[in-house]
């Protein structure tokens, strides 16, 4: 599998608060950037496969909705999470 307990582990100490700390918006945006990679990386082996793409498009809005949260809470957490994936808005 392609998400086991060691790369969510470090996925949280880099970028939530601990290596346990899984509840942070910070944390859980970076494990969707994760997840959302690894699918965008399916999909273009597979392109009819629609199921992930389901998947994918669900993802990116979790992800949009974490991050307006984040927006509004703390600008400056969210600066800093886009700046440190890479995301562009």
């Amino acid at each position: 599998m392609y998400l086991n307990k060691k790369v969510k582990e470090g996925i949280f100490k880099k970028h939530g608060k601990s290596q346990k700390d899984t509840g942070s918006a910070e944390g859980q945006i970076a494990l969707f950037s994760y997840r959302i990679n690894h699918l965008s990386n399916h999909l273009k082996k597979n392109q009819k496969d629609f199921n992930t793409e389901r998947s994918l498009v669900k993802l990116v809005g979790k992800r949009r909705h974490l991050l307006d949260y984040l927006k509004e809470k703390d600008i400056e957490r969210y600066r800093s999470i886009v700046k440190l994936l890479g995301l562009r808005k």
